[in-house]
């Protein structure tokens, strides 16, 4: 063998050897990135059960029952038994749908849901799968609040009466991004109130990485669209854009510029106004709001900032990484944060902003009643 050949053959097993270096530290990435993915999104999708009502500061449903009597229902979505509630069964005004944030229930929006019960609506409402008074082993991930919707609607769509009445979505991040996509399913609606919500979930995945691994979040990213993958098959890339893009009703989308969850120049559907197509999109944009506040009033935000600060300070003491940590078995100091508080302010609704929403709803059903149509 000529030593021009020998070199050859030896410079070819060295480039050989250098690509399978690559990538077994490739794969090696790649099984450390599912890794985390997996852990983290196990744990951001748990369980979202209701805090101990001495430990919650927004007043749960016991606090509401004899003035706001409620009709319990059930339907089913992804083989799990969800319950769903009708407030104002007497009103008909309109039919109100909300669907409320992840790590919560809808009982934790009983302040807002109530206001528009004073103002003549029909509340339909529910906890999300994993959620509340659900069933679920966990709320699975971001595309499920549009299913849940989607289900939601399919059993509204059945009921004579529930039926009959105008029809109009409402929804807080998790469900603010349900409101939106679940348009994809061809349900007729007269109205939309999107809030906080996100666009895409793979995106809002990815922006949720950023606070937990930082610049190496590139990383992440296939890890991130095959968890997304294979939990929700064609639904992975649901699409609130989209969603959208495929009715011509009127729609509200409502964000602040301080979300500290969903971006406002990042995942949030308020910054993708240059792909709606859909004429009748207004938008609202609440300067130095953060994900939550646009439901406080400035008193009600006040004390929820005290409150926040004094649980911060236990937590910090007894070792906890959240503050969240203390409230689902809460000890007396921090029962008597809560006791001390003025709760009635946190849980008085921001009616300036409410009456933004109402008043969008208002003229579309004054809109619908002279042109004679309705969802």
């Amino acid at each position: 063998m000529t030593p021009t050949k020998t070199k050859s053959k030896s410079k070819y097993r060295a480039v050989k050897i250098t690509a399978i270096v690559i990538a077994a530290v490739l794969v090696v990435l790649f099984a450390a990135a599912t890794i985390i993915v997996s852990v983290n999104m196990n744990k951001q999708f748990g369980r979202a059960d209701y805090y101990p009502e001495e430990s919650s500061v927004e007043y749960l449903y016991s606090h509401y029952e004899s003035e706001y009597p409620r009709e319990n229902v059930t339907f089913t979505s992804c083989g799990n038994t969800l319950q769903a509630y009708i407030y104002g069964s007497d009103n008909d005004k309109g039919l109100l749908v909300f669907a409320h944030g992840i790590s919560s229930g809808h009982e934790r929006y009983l302040n807002t849901l109530m206001w528009f019960v004073d103002n003549g609506w029909r509340v339909f409402t529910y906890d999300a799968t994993g959620s509340g008074y659900s069933g679920g082993e966990g709320t699975k991930g971001l595309p499920q609040s549009a299913l849940d919707l989607d289900a939601a609607l399919d059993y509204i769509e059945a009921d004579p009466e529930l039926s009959a009445l105008p029809r109009f979505l409402m929804g807080h991040s998790w469900g603010g991004y349900a409101v939106t996509a679940v348009l994809n399913f061809g349900h007729e609606v007269d109205g939309v109130a999107s809030i906080s919500g996100y666009a895409e979930p793979v995106e809002m995945i990815y922006e949720f990485a950023k606070g937990v691994v930082g610049g190496a979040r590139p990383l992440l990213y296939p890890s991130i669209w095959l968890y997304n993958k294979m939990l929700f098959g064609e639904y992975a890339g649901l699409s609130a854009v989209d969603g959208i893009n495929a009715t011509d009703a009127p729609i509200l989308i409502i964000h602040g510029t301080e979300d500290e969850t969903i971006g406002y120049t990042e995942s949030a559907i308020i910054n993708k106004r240059g792909d709606i197509t859909n004429p009748n999109v207004q938008y609202i944009t609440l300067d130095g709001c953060t994900h939550r506040g646009m439901f406080d009033t400035p008193e009600g935000g006040a004390v929820k900032q005290e409150i926040n600060e004094k649980l911060a300070a236990i937590a910090k003491e007894a070792g906890y990484k959240h503050t969240s940590d203390l409230l689902p078995d809460p000890s007396d100091e921090v029962k008597a944060v809560f006791s001390a508080a003025d709760l009635d302010a946190v849980n008085e609704p921001n009616v300036e902003f409410l009456s933004q929403i109402e008043d969008f709803f208002n003229e579309i059903l004054e809109q619908n009643g002279a042109d004679g149509e309705a969802a």
